[in-house]
């Protein structure tokens, strides 16, 4: 299927690269509408959109447009990803080759969760995207703001769920203090989760998604506590996860270190404390920083 094109739109792309391919030159409305081959209004109304937004400036005197500040500040955003993608893929080769096993970088794009970087045996497909929405994305919101919490708990569940908030606010109260979440699932769990987080609620016929939910059961049980663990008691841990921060101290990515078995609370806590070590590396890295509420 071909994807259709927007000629509004590509009308706006035209502009921008033109204006960034001479390397800050300025033009007037009559030279961009001559140069590329667009009639002055058409033009007019584009430049005045860009302007209004900040990605141009316009000079009052000489009446001329060139590039404006918005582009400085999205041509950072964009660089910090990819710098942040690279930090991270370093530091999830470290883990998977201490520990055999499979490491992940995610976040949150747009309304969907997507792998940015993988390592190990049988890697995840990088690039792979699912729902964000209940039951799926609780690790990407524990330690960001208060606000990201509530509006991720408001959203429609692809599912019904029997949420316990209490539970869950006591989870993100605990994985904040701790510095990464312990999640516990079995193999057929495991599965389901992986079904729902490609699916959106509508696609579900209403009484499959009612059994579904009951399967699910609530968000909050099947995250450990860290009162749930014992050092040398063997706990089923299906993987943890820690955070990374951005140069606001808002979370902005999630690593996360695949377990499969069961392992003693101390092991768990040993992964658990190299597994923020990589984050703080990705997060330091980056030019991020840890917010107050995490120290």
């Amino acid at each position: 299927m071909v994807a259709r094109r927007s000629a509004p739109t590509e009308r706006v792309v035209q502009v921008l690269d033109f204006l960034v391919e001479q390397r800050g030159k300025r033009f007037g409305l009559s030279e961009l509408a001559r140069e590329l081959d667009l009639a002055k209004p058409t033009c007019l109304g584009i430049l005045t959109e860009l302007t209004a937004g900040g990605y141009l400036v316009r000079d009052p005197d000489h009446l001329t447009y060139g590039l404006g500040p918005a582009l400085i500040a999205a041509g950072r955003v964009a660089q910090e990803g990819f710098a942040i993608s690279a930090f991270a893929r370093t530091e999830l080769e470290r883990l998977t080759a201490r520990y055999r096993t499979t490491c992940t970088a995610s976040a949150v794009v747009g309304e969907r969760i997507a792998i940015l970087e993988a390592t190990g045996p049988g890697m995840v497909k990088v690039g792979a995207s699912y729902v964000f929405a209940p039951p799926v994305g609780l690790m990407y919101v524990l330690w960001d703001t208060d606000a990201a919490f509530d509006a991720w708990l408001a959203t429609p569940p692809t599912v019904p769920l029997r949420q316990d908030e209490a539970r869950l606010r006591s989870i993100v109260a605990d994985c904040r203090a701790r510095g990464y979440l312990v999640e516990s699932m079995t193999a057929a769990g495991r599965r389901l989760y992986g079904l729902l987080a490609g699916v959106a609620a509508r696609d579900l016929p209403p009484e499959l998604r009612e059994i579904v939910g009951e399967l699910v059961s609530s968000l909050g049980e099947r995250v450990y506590l860290g009162t749930d663990l014992r050092p040398r008691k063997e706990h089923a841990v299906s993987l943890l996860a820690a955070p990374t921060y951005d140069a606001d101290g808002r979370q902005n990515m999630v690593l996360t270190m695949y377990v499969g078995a069961a392992i003693t609370g101390a092991e768990i806590e040993r992964r658990g404390r190299a597994l923020v070590a990589a984050a703080d590396a990705v997060t330091a890295g980056s030019g991020g920083r840890r917010p107050a509420h995490t120290r």
